[in-house]
């Protein structure tokens, strides 16, 4: 396996990205920094990272069987093995598994975020072609300074620090561990996988869209990354990213607690944090 290792970079995703484009890299190929100085997550929203304190890096894969419009499938088994890993280590002070995933690409402890996921993929007519995944993952961090609302590292949960060479082997290892299925085309074991693996899979919540808050529950994902709802009305809605947000629990039960019971209770809806 071929580990680039760099102490500062603009983002890993795009360091990787120059580097393949100059020369012929290896599937498996990771890119791993100290400090990022510009990472990013969907649409360019920015990551906060402590140097040396946090795993920040970029794997690149060739996924040439996949076609485009599975291509979410990628997200789906990388967050798959961030929570495995993460559960991995919560085992180890025998804390009970509380590691969701939220759509589109975060990793939450309860209703805080540890881990966010940004994938880049190339392709031609339709299938891809080369894929970089960019994981930053909280591990040793101890105060979070950006206005991020509801960050958490691993060291906030097990007490203790970790190492980050052996964490990124570990999590190497479980991404591969998922990525033979896929290339085997067992992509309804990793979807399953993945929504018994959801956030706020179970239930009725608030979300938000363009035409104001509405209550729902999760139906699926589909492969090419749509979130699909059922509202409380019973009608099935299907949401890009940025489309759909969902409402923090604590901001909708204030609001409901505070609206008259005749009205539709009204909320402030704190924007959809989903990038790493």
């Amino acid at each position: 396996m071929n580990i680039i290792r760099v102490e500062q970079t603009d983002s890993t995703n795009l360091l990787l990205k120059r580097i393949a484009s100059q020369q012929a890299l290896e599937e498996g190929t990771v890119v791993v920094a100290s400090h990022q100085t510009a990472g990013r997550g969907q649409h360019g929203n920015q990551w906060e990272s402590e140097k040396d304190k946090n795993l920040t890096f970029s794997l690149l894969l060739y996924p040439t069987s996949l076609p485009l419009s599975h291509h979410f499938l990628l997200s789906k088994l990388i967050a798959l093995a961030v929570k495995d890993t993460l559960e991995e280590y919560a085992a180890t002070v025998n804390l009970p598994s509380q590691f969701s995933i939220k759509w589109p690409n975060d990793l939450y402890f309860g209703d805080r975020k540890i881990a966010g996921i940004l994938i880049e993929n190339e392709w031609i007519a339709r299938q891809i072609t080369q894929s970089i995944a960019g994981i930053g993952l909280n591990v040793n961090q101890k105060l979070f300074v950006s206005d991020a609302p509801n960050p958490i590292s691993l060291h906030q949960i097990i007490h203790a620090e970790t190492d980050l060479n052996r964490l990124l082997d570990s999590l190497l290892q479980r991404i591969y561990d998922w990525y033979n299925p896929l290339k085997s085309g067992e992509y309804q074991m990793i979807s399953e996988a993945y929504h018994q693996s959801l956030y706020r899979k179970k239930g009725f919540y608030t979300y938000k869209d363009a035409n104001g808050l509405f209550e729902a529950q999760i139906q699926s994902v589909a492969d090419d990354g749509f979130l699909c709802l059922q509202t409380d009305r019973g009608e099935f809605r299907r949401y890009a990213f940025k489309e759909v947000a969902f409402v923090p629990i604590f901001i909708s039960s204030f609001a409901a607690a505070s609206a008259a019971p005749a009205t539709k209770p009204a909320a402030v809806v704190a924007p959809l944090l989903t990038e790493p």
